[in-house]
């Protein structure tokens, strides 16, 4: 069986950089160390880090009562006021924000207080993007999705409109929905946040599904680029499988193929795309 092996697979920067900063600070503190919220959607390594000492806080709930230690903000960052909060309970904070994610933050909070109703392109429930929310004005911000959403998107006329996006966020469907706005009238300024490596990880995706008899998928099931990287595959192959780990593939599905495409969310760890990838070039 030929198998073909995303190159863009695996850890981004941002993932990469929160994990070794998490694991730094659990090898160099005495005192408790804290994430808020798991650093990433992989539960392998959650829990190896839980093994270390590193525990995941849920929310602010969560946090209140706890030893003062250390606490790493995690890649997809928070808002200004459970920043604020935090350091007012007296933990210290690490802050592993994705670089990428604040540059979104600055972006918001500039544009909102100048005047533009910030839309922000993106899952409203998914951390990042309650992170960005947070950083602009709430009556002067608007998240949406869906072309529905977008097409029900109403302000009055002439309204300056600062877009930007989730930045694992489906390129193409945020060009759509772009579009959908644009005609509305709006005085728009459309910023892509999308991060250049989730371009790439979904183009190089949506490639080798194309030309593969079934393409796998690797990632955490909360992870949200790892769910769009299976959407997109899934449109351009049919034999499209989501796991998690190996223990999750079923062989039986691939006996009589002779092709399968490798593809990994951005927060799944380089040993969990390995295994997978030698054990079914050897053994099927």
């Amino acid at each position: 069986m030929q198998v073909v092996l995303a190159e863009s697979a695996g850890f981004c920067f941002g993932v990469k950089r929160a994990v070794e900063l998490v694991y730094r600070e659990a090898k160099k503190h005495k005192i408790p160390v804290y994430t808020f919220g798991p650093i990433i959607h992989n539960e392998e390594v959650v829990e190896d880090l839980e093994r270390k000492g590193v525990h995941a806080v849920k929310d602010m709930e969560g946090l209140s009562g706890l030893p003062k230690g250390v606490l790493v903000i995690r890649s997809h960052g928070i808002s200004r006021e459970i920043k604020e909060e935090i350091q007012g309970l007296g933990f210290q904070i690490v802050d592993a924000t994705c670089p990428f994610v604040l540059k979104i933050h600055k972006i918001v909070e500039e544009y909102s207080k100048k005047g533009y109703h910030v839309l922000i392109i993106g899952n409203d429930s998914h951390p990042e993007v309650e992170g960005i929310k947070g950083w602009s004005l709430a009556d002067r911000t608007t998240v949406l999705q869906t072309r529905e959403e977008a097409e029900k998107f109403s302000l009055s006329p002439g309204e300056k409109v600062c877009i930007v996006s989730q930045t694992t966020f489906n390129y193409n469907k945020f060009q759509e929905l772009v579009e959908i706005i644009q005609k509305k009238g709006y005085d728009i300024l459309v910023l892509n946040t999308i991060c250049n490596a989730t371009e790439v990880r979904q183009k190089e995706a949506a490639e080798i599904a194309g030309r593969v008899d079934a393409m796998i998928v690797i990632g955490g099931r909360q992870s949200s680029n790892t769910q769009k990287l299976f959407e997109i595959c899934k449109k351009e192959c049919e034999n499209t499988y989501y796991i998690q780990t190996l223990e999750d593939l079923d062989k039986k599905k691939f006996r009589s193929i002779d092709n399968v495409g490798i593809t990994a969310g951005a927060s799944t760890p380089n040993k969990i795309i390995e295994e997978v990838s030698e054990n079914v070039r050897n053994e099927l």
